[in-house]
């Protein structure tokens, strides 16, 4: 279960957000390119942009629900 105090600084504020425990799979960024992206020093995925219609929280929660490490998590700020 990802961890709102270990996200990663990139996550723009609100609701969802990719921890330290990521493991560069790029499902999230397959899953749901327009909230996804990647750091490329780091080798992981961040939110760059919130889910802003319903069809983007609908892919933002089926890339938490894949994640194969459960590094998304959907109770951030």
């Amino acid at each position: 279960m990802a961890d709102a105090s270990n996200r990663y600084s990139q996550n723009i504020l609100g609701a969802f957000y990719v921890d330290d425990q990521c493991i560069d799979c790029d499902l999230c960024r397959e899953t749901a390119p327009a909230n996804f992206k990647r750091d490329d020093d780091g080798g992981h995925s961040y939110v760059f942009k919130q889910a802003e219609t319903p069809e983007e929280e609908a892919l933002c929660k089926e890339a938490m629900e894949g994640c194969p490490v459960e590094a998304i998590g959907s109770d951030g700020e």
